[in-house]
């Protein structure tokens, strides 16, 4: 895993981008303290924006809006709520010793 940045530098119901191996990674820190690591490549809008998004909850689950066309995606399955056939991937996420880690998945993007 690769260490990113502090826990506590992570702002509560907010997405940061970081780069992990030369990746872009949406960071996600919810209002519950739940730390989430998605892609920041927005399959629909084809930009790299997600960091961007909107943190929320949609059904009891934990979602980041796209900034640009507004769908949502699920941030521990990365499935799209509003579109079928669309995710962002899910990359491994840990805070360990107040440093948050992230070990990127290798899956391909999968996209509208």
């Amino acid at each position: 895993m690769t260490p990113v940045l502090d826990y506590e530098a992570l702002p509560e119901n907010r997405a940061v981008c970081v780069l992990v191996q030369g990746e872009q990674v949406a960071l996600v820190r919810t209002g519950q303290g739940d730390v989430y690591a998605v892609g920041n490549f927005d399959p629909i809008g084809r930009a790299m924006v997600m960091s961007r998004g909107i943190v929320g909850s949609r059904g009891g689950r934990d979602v980041l809006v796209s900034p640009l066309h507004k769908q949502a995606y699920d941030l521990e399955t990365g499935h799209c709520l509003d579109q079928d056939g669309c995710a962002l991937p899910v990359h491994d996420v840990r805070v360990l010793d107040g440093i948050v880690q992230v070990a990127l998945a290798r899956e391909e993007r999968v996209t509208a």
